[in-house]
């Protein structure tokens, strides 16, 4: 969908904000671009949409070389949020929401009737909040309707600058989790700059690193947190990489270990027993051994997974098969969230150092927990 090809970005002081970018987005995928202050992402991402125009190469878009494009009708085909979300202050929501479909020739009342929907979609009731003004919305409000109106007008590509950078952390969070579920309904190619490393690992079904003016690594979350390919993207991941790697490794049914079965039959609980699952006439955990929560499905995160197992007082946490009605699958303990992590640490070619990252330049550095 989106293609680089040795693009070079350089100012008349000299300055050279990137050089020679060449990579690909599929169709569909979330790209995080994370770096400093200075690395040169959000330039890369404004010659998307031709806000800024390279100096040598070529960038595609679904095939169409975009110099060839007109600007204006190429932004109106690519949606764009960025942090401070710009929204028009004496417009309504609904009508900031429905800017583009205008632009665009939409009837008013087709483009509101839009409008509507997409606020739902990011969860803002149209009712309650269409005829508010901007300054009437919190921070985290105003970037769902940021959202919602680059989507009006239904473009293959969005772009997003920091775009839940201006909010406190809990609605970050909150906002972020919106916007996987956003993603995973409406599968737009994005390309969304931020500067925080664990919003990047988070998002990104890829990840690229910048070091200046260039991309160091360009890989999924696990692999550039598992296996970094420089000694720059080791120091800029950081030494707790195996800890962040919890977020992006999930359960899967092999990290799984048998425990105790307990059996209630209708109203009548069955007597406890340390460490015993207590099942349901249906094999589903029921939660009444006291030692917490009754489960977690296959697929959840480590970092989930291990959050609510020591909430408990057992060490086991039972896991259910969302793809088998819930039933039980087993039990996951602290030895099985440490064969998870290796079962997904990713195997570098080559030798690697047993005392950390190597210095040889491009050698993978290696994540503490892979040593055997």
């Amino acid at each position: 969908m989106i293609r680089f090809e040795h693009v070079t970005k350089r100012y008349a002081d000299g300055t050279t904000a990137v050089d020679d970018l060449s990579f690909e987005v599929a169709e569909g995928e979330l790209i995080t671009l994370v770096g400093p202050s200075g690395c040169g992402k959000t330039t890369t991402m404004k010659m998307v949409n031709r806000l800024i125009e390279p100096t040598e190469g070529r960038v595609f878009l679904d095939g169409e070389d975009i110099a060839t494009t007109d600007p204006v009708r190429l932004r109106r085909r690519i949606g764009y949020v960025i942090q401070q979300v710009g929204l028009f202050p004496h417009k309504t929501v609904l009508d900031n929401t429905a800017t583009v479909p205008h632009l665009l020739g939409t009837p008013r009342a087709e483009a509101r009737a839009r409008a509507a929907e997409l606020l739902d979609l990011v969860g803002l009731d149209p009712r309650k909040y269409g005829d508010r003004y901007p300054e009437q919305l919190s921070g985290g409000q105003r970037q769902r309707v940021g959202v919602a109106r680059a989507l009006a007008a239904d473009p293959p590509v969005l772009l997003m600058d920091e775009p839940f950078g201006a909010v406190d952390p809990v609605v970050r969070e909150h906002l972020q989790n919106e916007f996987l579920r956003l993603q995973s309904q409406v599968r737009k190619t994005v390309l969304l700059v931020t500067h925080d490393l664990d919003e990047a690992v988070r998002l990104g079904d890829r990840i690229a690193v910048y070091g200046h003016g260039t991309i160091e690594q360009f890989d999924t979350p696990a692999t550039v947190l598992g296996a970094p390919a420089t000694p720059y993207v080791a120091d800029f991941v950081g030494s707790d990489r195996s800890l962040k790697r919890l977020s992006v490794t999930t359960v899967d049914r092999a990290d799984l270990e048998e425990a105790p079965v307990l059996r209630a039959d209708g109203n009548t609980t069955a007597p406890a027993a340390p460490g015993a699952v207590v099942l349901d006439a249906d094999d589903r955990p029921t939660g009444r051994d006291g030692t917490g929560p009754a489960a977690v499905p296959l697929g959840t995160t480590l970092k989930d997974a291990l959050a609510v197992l020591l909430r408990g007082d057992t060490g086991r946490l039972p896991v259910t098969d969302p793809a088998d009605g819930g039933r039980y699958a087993g039990v996951l303990t602290p030895a099985g969230v440490h064969r998870a992590l290796r079962r997904a640490q990713p195997r570098p070619a080559g030798p690697t150092s047993p005392d950390g990252p190597a210095a040889a330049p491009g050698r993978p550095a290696e994540d503490p927990l892979s040593r055997r």
